[in-house]
């Protein structure tokens, strides 16, 4: 009998271990994601598809889209693209339920990219808005008018709910529109897109054909027309080919899209820093330089200190390559900047860091690294809870495919990771709470295949690691 019992009792224990095996795969660090999507080439869409149609009449403005103007909210820059003619630079803009219509007038510009040229690109900032109002704004006064809207931010405060969108490395596949599709329908809706780089990947083209640019352009104007997109440079940003005399890094990006930075005291448009309700959010450029003595070192040790955590409690940090990273692909390719960088983001207790660069999913424990030097020997992660939770999401959907070779076994770092496309939403509720959910394109629009609860590192700094953490 005695064995019987045994028999049973082993027998419920293996299909136990049987069925949750198929559900995860437990390693030495967290969860690696037992989803498979179906392996199939990522394919750009052609130019003549329908998201990329130009808008009809006459020199009708294209590639709409909006950011963040100044460090508190109160401007935004409207930018857009003609191309029979440079037409009008100024946005017609008024409050909802006004009859007054205000005046903005903007700059045009123009480049050349080897044997490219681009349409009239206008830039016109906004300014003096009123905070937490919808306005409404109209591009190509004159000629072929086009109506949009936006919503400004509450205005700046430490219990101010405030829910961010999470895209990176997008591009323009068809699993890019999936991605973006997704994001739209998601029934939690994002206020503003952090976008963490790697936008058009025309210089995956011959001679980065900058037609690229401007379909990208037209693809997303449907959601960068009507909620700011904060831009971080990635290295598909440097569009840099001296094989065709084109040694000007950034050019396109310089060109096409606008960043507050000059508010925010940076001499460059690729690192600057927004307040945006509750959320004071610092951008890094992983391809300018940033070593001791640098523009960006210099500007990101005066800026740390200027955060005010009762006055915005969340402290985000956006950059395209990421510090932790246990997939083959880009594999310590931002280790420099995470030794030059890391004590600072321990000793100011950033919440979280989103990262791009890398085309799969994964979230790391609150760990950090700064404890080794060459005498010490200590060369690994430790568990700190000061630390900044680490977050990869640059599997926006674009032309390169998914990374899917991972590091084994996985690090104790790693919380979770999957090598699939999608978004993610981070929503704060308030000082202490932030909930955090990733969506994989596979799923339906309210899944998340990948969640948690943020504490807030300054005013409610409690260990979030599961038990499988030490």
């Amino acid at each position: 009998m005695d064995l019987v019992r045994k028999s049973d009792f082993f027998s419920i224990v293996l299909v136990l271990c049987l069925v949750l095996n198929s559900l995860v795969l437990f390693c030495n660090g967290g969860i690696t994601s037992r989803f498979v999507r179906k392996l199939e080439k990522t394919i750009d869409m052609p130019l003549d598809s329908d998201v990329f149609r130009v808008p009809p009449g006459y020199n009708a403005p294209q590639q709409v889209h909006i950011t963040q103007g100044d460090v508190e909210g109160k401007a935004i820059i409207v930018s857009w693209v003609t191309q029979e003619a440079k037409g009008s630079n100024t946005v017609l803009y008024w409050k909802q339920n006004s009859s007054k219509k205000l005046k903005a007038r903007g700059k045009t510009y123009t480049y050349k990219f080897y044997n490219y040229t681009s349409g009239y690109i206008h830039h016109c900032p906004i300014r003096n808005l009123e905070y937490d109002t919808k306005y409404y704004y109209v591009v190509g006064v004159g000629q072929t008018q086009r109506e949009f809207w936006f919503f400004t931010p509450p205005e700046v405060g430490p219990d101010v709910p405030y829910t961010f969108g999470l895209i990176g490395d997008l591009g323009q596949s068809f699993d890019s529109n999936i991605t973006l599709t997704h994001y739209e329908n998601n029934p939690t809706k994002g206020q503003t897109v952090l976008f963490v780089g790697d936008i058009s990947y025309a210089d995956t083209y011959p001679d980065h054909d900058n037609r690229r640019w401007d379909s990208w352009g037209r693809f997303a104007e449907r959601s960068t027309a009507y909620q700011p997109w904060i831009w971080t440079t990635g290295n598909h940003e440097l569009d840099f080919a001296p094989e065709i005399k084109e040694t000007r890094p950034f050019k396109p990006f310089k060109n096409r899209y606008r960043t507050p930075y000059r508010s925010s005291g940076s001499t460059e448009p690729f690192w600057y820093s927004i307040k945006r309700g509750s959320a004071y959010i610092i951008v890094l450029a992983s391809y300018s330089a940033y070593g001791k003595y640098t523009p960006q070192y210099d500007w990101l040790e005066k800026e740390f200190p200027k955060v005010n955590r009762t006055e915005t409690p969340w402290l985000i940090v956006l950059m395209h390559s990421p510090w932790y990273n246990s997939y083959d692909y880009h594999y310590m390719e931002g280790e420099t900047m995470r030794v030059m960088y890391e004590p600072w983001f321990v000793k100011y207790k950033v919440d979280v860091v989103f990262a791009g660069h890398v085309h799969a999913y994964e979230r790391s424990e609150r760990v950090s690294n700064i404890a080794y030097n060459i005498v010490n020997g200590i060369c690994h992660p430790v568990k700190d809870q000061s630390a900044p939770v680490y977050i990869t999401i640059g599997d926006g959907g674009n032309v390169e495919g998914l990374a899917t070779k991972m590091t084994e076994p996985q690090p104790k770092y790693s919380a979770y990771r999957e090598a699939s496309f999608g978004h993610a939403i981070f929503s704060i509720k308030n000082r202490t709470h932030a909930y955090y959910g990733w969506h994989r394109n596979q799923d339906g629009y309210a899944v998340e295949a990948d969640k948690m609860w943020f504490h807030n590192r300054f005013w409610h700094c409690i260990d979030e690691s599961p038990s499988h953490y030490s």
